[in-house]
């Protein structure tokens, strides 16, 4: 089939490459979001999707918005078979999807109807799921509701953070979106509904979100911070100042009763840091102060100078 991939982030180029590799099927175009300003020079740079595409020859369309009268003309002028999309990052109307009959194929990284919306994979580990995964379905106007064509399944580990899951599922959904497009093509795929229970939403995390509290128990702590790494990356704040928790070590019981640090008191060892929390004590791993770079929270607590008693902002 002619294909026009779209997408956007790193997280989408394994699918994108694997399809250019494909021997039956020809990525003829790309769609991406325009590029955004990064850096300290705040200069305007392509998306990942649209660097890897522009080494491979491969037109890049970039429409602010995919209702562009240009945009929808250049799209029936290439007349793809079938659009495959993996995080784009923007609603298609109707008049986009009607462009190629084989329809717009999204790669999601949950098991749906789990996890519908932005942010399926850290509202996977905020639950505290013990499998995850990727979805190919058809694109209709709802969110994340169309029929599905396959499914692969992935375990969660006990110390994966959003970014090392979705870098597995981004590797797996990229075999299962190829699998996807050759079945489509040969006919031997055909779209099953998704089932009306155990629909889920999640929306996208904000920061306000990733910000840590203390009184919640030392489970729910461990995995906000690791659902939110690397982005937006769970936060707290120490003496007026935010400070990003980047990891913990693993949360284990305190063997003594009635005498560890309260919720959000801060307790110094020579090697270690354990902050109070609902249950019990955490031990920060890696921390990263406002303005610098991450850090070992030992070195960090040492060029602190840590009182005793000390302990984040509620």
């Amino acid at each position: 089939m002619r294909l026009v991939f779209a997408g956007t982030p790193e997280v989408a180029v394994p699918a994108l490459d694997t399809l250019i590799a494909s021997e039956r099927h020809e990525v003829v175009a790309v769609v991406t979001r325009p590029d955004a300003r990064a850096g300290r020079g705040r200069r305007l740079v392509p998306s990942p999707v649209a660097q890897r595409a522009e080494e491979a020859g491969i037109e890049v369309l970039k429409p602010a918005r995919p209702r562009e009268e240009d945009f929808l003309s250049r799209l029936r002028e290439i007349g793809p078979d079938c659009c495959p999309v993996v995080a784009y990052g923007a609603l298609l109307p109707r008049v986009a999807l009607d462009v190629p009959p084989k329809g717009w194929v999204n790669l999601h990284f949950s098991l749906l109807p789990a996890w519908r919306g932005a942010a399926p994979v850290q509202h996977a580990l905020l639950a505290g799921d013990e499998m995850s995964g990727a979805t190919t379905f058809l694109i209709e106007e709802g969110l994340d509701s169309g029929p599905v064509y396959g499914v692969v399944t992935e375990e969660v580990r006990p110390r994966d953070t959003s970014g090392d899951l979705l870098t597995r599922l981004a590797f797996a959904g990229a075999g299962l979106l190829a699998a996807t497009m050759d079945g489509i093509e040969d006919g031997s795929l055909e779209a099953v509904p998704q089932p009306e229970e155990g629909v889920s939403l999640a929306p996208k995390i904000s920061v306000e979100d990733a910000r840590i509290d203390w009184t919640a128990p030392a489970l729910r702590v461990d995995r906000v911070v690791r659902a939110c790494a690397p982005a937006p990356g769970a936060w707290t704040v120490f003496r007026g100042e935010r400070l990003k928790v980047r990891s913990l070590m693993p949360p284990v019981a305190d063997g003594a009763e009635g005498d560890g640090p309260t919720p959000g008191e801060l307790r110094v060892g020579k090697n270690a840091v354990h902050v109070g929390t609902g249950s019990h004590p955490v031990e920060l791993e890696w921390v990263q102060p406002q303005g610098k770079k991450p850090m070992r929270a030992a070195d960090w607590a040492r060029g602190t100078r840590i009182e005793a008693g000390a302990r984040f902002d509620a």
